[in-house]
């Protein structure tokens, strides 16, 4: 990162030396990283979660500091003879900077972490209170649903017609375990569930996951 800052040097005269500049340029690397979390964890889950050690196998820091020094090169209106006078970079202000970003980065990924983590466990839970009560409704995963002559009811509202008049509890059970599993082992995230169709065809439940941009038709 250094070496690239440092050239070409007349540049670097025309933007760099004061207090404010530093501080400047510190503000607008650690923003261009809080805007590039999706790059970032995208980067991550790529990479195998595997998280690196120090700033040259780090994920972003390298390349938002110097798209951020490229934005700074092209401002305009920098007098020469100011350039004359200012002086050349402080190695040890990039480092610090560069530092500083390195820990965004981590406590972005930890966050990424800490919410899969809960989204495990819900999941987790939401699977155990399948196994042990009467099936709860999974649009409102607060009542339970019932199921008479093959249509599902809830008191949410949910009410999806007969698509089949031996669907039971059982099956509708080991259809909706069947296809969170099915999700699960490709997305760590919890898929939410909603009732599609209108007054001209059967209304359907529908499994979706905004994080891997999937859906499934359950019923």
């Amino acid at each position: 990162m250094a070496e690239s800052l440092r050239s070409p040097r007349r540049s670097l005269y025309k933007l760099v030396g004061s207090p404010p500049w530093k501080e400047a340029f510190r503000q607008r690397c650690l923003e261009r990283m809080r805007n590039s979390r999706d790059r970032l964890l995208n980067r991550y889950r790529q990479a195998g979660s595997s998280g690196p050690g120090n700033a040259q196998n780090s994920f972003l820091v390298q390349e938002v500091m110097e798209e951020e020094w490229n934005a700074l090169q092209s401002v305009e209106n920098c007098p020469e003879d100011l350039a004359q006078l200012e002086e050349l970079i402080d190695l040890a202000v990039l480092e610090e900077i560069q530092q500083e970003l390195i820990n965004q980065e981590q406590s972005i990924i930890s966050e990424y972490e800490k919410s899969l983590q809960f989204d495990e466990k819900c999941l987790s839970i939401m699977l155990a209170e399948w196994e042990a009560n009467p099936l709860i409704c999974p649009v409102c995963t607060k009542y339970n649903l019932r199921i008479t002559s093959g249509v599902v009811v809830c008191q949410c509202g949910l009410f999806i017609p007969s698509h089949s008049s031996e669907l039971t509890e059982q099956k509708l059970r080991a259809c909706l375990e069947g296809s969170i599993n099915e999700h699960s082992s490709h997305c760590p995230h919890t898929p939410e569930f909603s009732v599609t169709g209108g007054s001209e065809e059967k209304s359907s439940l529908l499994m979706s996951c905004l994080a891997c941009d999937t859906w499934a038709v359950i019923l």
